[in-house]
């Protein structure tokens, strides 16, 4: 077996088609251009840079298309080339965005970008939005804003900005009725809802789920609302990291009610375990905070 050939092999079959054939299927809900998250029951993958790449979200495995095989079927590497070879040709159902021409990077820096963007204000699309289709209360919409948390993105989508340890913007991310995703050219830092020097913080997976908590808790003087943007880069991680570092602090856990939401909790707990903070599972009754916050507006 040639170098040549299997460097071949990879160009030309991409991690969709082992997956699609192998039973798994897109879940656009949870997927963006750069991440298209599949799920096989309890199984999860995320295909990244285009098809080219992996990873698990609840564990360490990653790789390229021979690795992904190994990974799912257990087999060595002969037989995941071999598996693979039989998939040239087999084209993926791939979602209709991603067939879209690639847009440009955008020239403007983060800061400027997130800057020339309007926030919210009463009956724009970002907070019909949010209160219309999310069911977050106009107070906690009206906090973010007073917390430059907010900004209009386009088609009645919202921004809800990343933030590092100085308060900067360091990205967003972006949900809406048809898109999902995180700022180009920006990182995931912490989305951080309430005082800076509050001595309880809730951790959950999405700006959203952050607002929605915070609703549901009433808004909570003593607690800090973050969300990780479902990410678990080393920056997040720090960042947790110096907010747990204060005396007296309670870290929770209110990540969502399934498998990758118990993958952070086992992270949080093991950075807690490692600071003198306390440490607490907090968990939704739905799959995550906003879907619990929907299920009771539809109650009243």
């Amino acid at each position: 077996m040639e170098k040549a050939d299997i460097e071949d092999l990879r160009s030309r079959v991409g991690c969709e088609a082992v997956l699609e054939t192998g039973g798994f299927a897109a879940d656009l809900k949870e997927s963006t251009r750069k991440a298209v998250k599949y799920r096989r029951d309890a199984d999860i993958i995320i295909v990244i840079y285009e098809g080219r790449g992996w990873f698990d979200p609840l564990s360490d495995a990653k790789g390229d298309v021979y690795s992904l095989v190994q990974h799912l079927d257990g087999c060595d590497f002969l037989e995941a080339f071999v598996q693979v070879a039989s998939l040239v040709g087999f084209e993926p159902s791939r979602p209709q965005w991603q067939r879209q021409s690639r847009q440009s990077e955008p020239d403007q820096s983060i800061p400027d970008r997130w800057t020339a963007r309007l926030k919210p204000w009463r009956g724009s699309g970002t907070w019909r939005y949010l209160r219309d289709e999310r069911h977050i209360p106009e107070r906690v919409i009206r906090a973010a804003i007073a917390q430059n948390l907010l900004r209009e993105g386009p088609r009645g989508s919202m921004w809800a900005a990343h933030q590092g340890d100085d308060g900067a913007v360091t990205g967003w991310e972006e949900r809406g009725p048809e898109w999902r995703g995180f700022a180009s050219g920006g990182s995931k830092v912490l989305f951080r809802l309430g005082s800076a020097s509050a001595l309880r913080i809730c951790v959950t997976e999405a700006a959203i789920d952050a607002m929605s908590l915070a609703a549901i808790e009433q808004m909570r003087r003593d607690t800090l609302y973050v969300s990780t943007g479902g990410g678990w880069s080393p920056t997040t991680k720090a960042a947790l990291r110096a907010l747990a570092a204060r005396l007296d602090m309670r870290m929770v856990a209110a990540t969502d009610a399934n498998p990758q939401g118990e993958v952070f909790v086992s992270r949080l707990r093991e950075l807690a375990g490692d600071m003198p903070c306390e440490f607490e599972r907090l968990k939704p009754i739905a799959e995550d905070w906003n879907a619990m916050l929907q299920v009771a507006a539809q109650k009243i």
